[in-house]
């Protein structure tokens, strides 16, 4: 009798630790930066699931691309093919709309393309009748089930979750769909919190009235983005920074930037893009012309490949000048003081566009920039209330009168949106609103809420 063999797979998943400088690796110490402070230990490990599957020979990759033009209730879909069979295919596309109850599609198309043997990328264009858009108030979410069918019928089926939104920077305001929005942010750095916990303290930043979350420059657990995608929370979100300026330093950044970009580029929360932090991993950025050179190719390749979002080249301050145009769609400022007379003067000298002594360092860096309200301005960090570093109020009830006193004075300014440090403690950064294992509230509701505020332009 003849044995038959059957195949054998085999998946190898490596985990390396390594204290690297040139790894992005965002606030977790190495060799440059020494765990203590805003240092945190390092953690290392798979965050997301790993698994073998069978794949048909012919065939759509699940990473769809996802681009709302939104005046005409369009969506672009940026569809990639992996082929083995050269031939003439049809890919059809069906949209469901899942929460009006109806299980027929509300929008479907197809379209005959032709094939080679290897990978493709393919752009298709549908309309959505009567769309809705998504937004913090109204998250719409439609679903996609994309179809390969070859001539003999046979069909590879892949499906994803998508919102029609746009956001865009104008002069001194943001509008998201049309509308100017005001951004009430908060930092969060969520480190080794469970999804369930990082689940918790996301409902709970919608209590005090965040319509904006920025995850710090560190990856989490992925499911965090189909979470803000179903509550209504808008992200800003950031490339994991390197410790040290080099050209390895930046292949690894620019590598880490399209992994992220393939794995959460269809969200619709996803609205803003940060490529530095606080010059952490360009700290050459304003004597190095290859370092702005880098930066800059990558803010242009974003406005290109990826037109649905908004990109900061480096937030908090040294963002970067080229003839006069800032390569950046938002001109932010990292302000950090618990004195109320100090504060009111750095948001007023920021209004006045003095760029040099507002932060910790010049606003801008390269060529010459001179400021008249042509981008908005965020103030991107500010608070910290709690760490030791920055002084302020030591407990919750002095903390939150602090917080709204700042925030009334956010509110006379023509700024675009802040950002409150931070959400929950980590570590020796103890100025959390929210605890960090049962998601309570530890300030009153709606405290960083702005909704009814009316900004000057």
């Amino acid at each position: 009798m003849k044995k038959i063999l059957l195949p054998v797979n085999r998946i190898t998943v490596r985990i390396a630790s390594s204290m690297d400088a040139d790894l992005t690796r965002g606030k977790q110490e190495s060799r440059v930066y020494k765990r203590g402070g805003i240092w945190y230990q390092t953690y290392t490990g798979a965050v997301r699931s790993i698994w073998l599957e069978t794949v048909e020979r012919n065939r759509l990759r699940s990473r769809v691309g996802v681009i709302s033009i939104i005046e005409d209730n369009l969506v672009r879909f940026n569809l990639t093919t992996r082929i083995q069979d050269p031939g003439s295919y049809k890919i059809h596309l069906k949209v469901y709309d899942d929460k009006s109850g109806n299980p027929n599609p509300i929008a479907e198309d197809e379209f005959p393309i032709v094939l080679h043997s290897g990978q493709k990328s393919q752009r298709l264009v549908m309309k959505i009748p009567d769309a809705k858009y998504w937004s913090p108030q109204s998250p719409a979410l439609y679903r996609l089930v994309a179809q390969l069918i070859d001539k003999d019928g046979y069909i590879a089926e892949i499906e994803t979750g998508f919102g029609l939104r746009k956001i865009e920077a104008h002069g001194s305001c943001l509008y998201l769909n049309h509308e100017p929005v005001y951004m009430d942010g908060i930092l969060y750095q969520p480190g080794a919190s469970s999804y369930e916990e990082i689940k918790r303290h996301m409902y709970a930043m919608k209590d005090l009235g965040c319509n904006l979350v920025r995850i710090h420059i560190s990856g989490v657990d992925p499911r965090i983005y189909k979470l803000a995608d179903k509550i209504g929370m808008l992200l800003w979100v950031e490339v994991p920074s390197p410790h040290q300026s080099s050209m390895k330093s930046r292949d690894n950044h620019r590598n880490e930037l399209l992994r992220m970009l393939a794995l959460i580029g269809t969200h619709p929360s996803v609205i803003i893009w940060s490529l530095y932090n606080e010059d952490w991993g360009a700290q050459d950025i304003a004597t190095n012309p290859e370092t702005r050179q880098y930066i800059m190719d990558t803010y242009h390749y974003m406005q290109i490949a990826y037109p649905q979002f908004l990109v900061v080249d480096n937030d908090g301050w040294q963002h970067i000048s080229y003839e006069g145009s800032l390569k950046s769609d938002l001109l932010t400022a990292h302000l950090y003081t618990a004195d109320p007379h100090r504060w009111n003067q750095m948001l007023d000298d920021l209004s006045a566009g003095k760029l040099d002594t507002v932060a910790a360092f010049p606003l801008v860096v390269g060529d010459p920039y001179f400021f008249r309200k042509q981008v908005p301005l965020i103030v991107s960090e500010w608070g910290g209330f709690g760490f030791a570093n920055y002084g302020g109020p030591q407990n919750d009830d002095a903390r939150a009168t602090l917080i709204k006193s700042f925030k009334d004075e956010l509110r006379k300014r023509p700024v675009a949106g802040d950002i409150y440090t931070q959400a929950t403690n980590i570590e020796e950064e103890q100025n959390g609103l929210i605890d960090a294992k049962t998601g309570k509230l530890n300030v009153p509701a709606g405290l960083l809420n702005s909704q009814d505020f009316g900004f000057t332009k």
